[in-house]
């Protein structure tokens, strides 16, 4: 027997790393959107100008989940890879990503900062395909589950593009006081 580790033995592995990475990248992800009151029922966000391919607020709560997901997958395939060449690079990267990622929300959200989120997200973008190419060279497979996240900030940064166009006092914009009656 010149094995070192079972098949089995490397299957538990990359499990006990997808079930640290995923849980904690939900958490992280959903308290950060959380915490900057994200999407539909911001005030001040409902106040602004929508594009025409703004999609309903559910699909994001849909989404966001599945995305973190696959991210945590990702890079628990990565985590698994002891030993592989720019392992470390590509987990750093993937790190300062996620930063980039979940400082998103309060940038756009609680901040209120359209143009500074535009240049975050257009970072993260940048930063997502660089990461998805040094996991490529690591594990093709990690790469492949990359793709849909690159799709969706791509999509998101042309949303984020368009409230900016449409909104130009966006960042000064005071959102509507509520209401009560008593």
């Amino acid at each position: 027997m010149n094995q070192i580790a079972s098949r089995a033995q490397l299957r538990m592995s990359y499990l006990r790393w997808a079930l640290f990475t995923v849980p904690l990248i939900l958490l992280i992800g959903i308290g950060s959107g959380r915490l900057a009151n994200s999407g539909y029922g911001n005030r001040w966000f409902d106040a602004l100008a929508k594009p025409d391919l703004m999609p309903p607020g559910w699909v994001f709560g849909v989404v966001w989940p599945i995305l973190y997901i696959l991210l945590g997958l990702s890079v628990a395939m990565i985590l698994h890879a002891r030993g592989a060449r720019r392992r470390g690079a590509a987990i750093g990267l993937f790190l300062v990503l996620l930063m980039l990622l979940f400082a998103w929300s309060p940038v756009f959200f609680a901040a209120h900062k359209v143009t500074a989120g535009l240049f975050l997200i257009v970072a993260i973008g940048g930063l997502g395909i660089l990461t998805t190419l040094l996991f490529a060279g690591i594990r093709v497979a990690a790469a492949w589950l990359m793709l849909p996240f690159l799709l969706w900030i791509a999509f998101a940064a042309y949303l984020n593009y368009e409230i900016r166009r449409l909104n130009p006092n966006a960042e000064t914009l005071v959102a509507p006081a509520v209401r009560t009656q008593i």
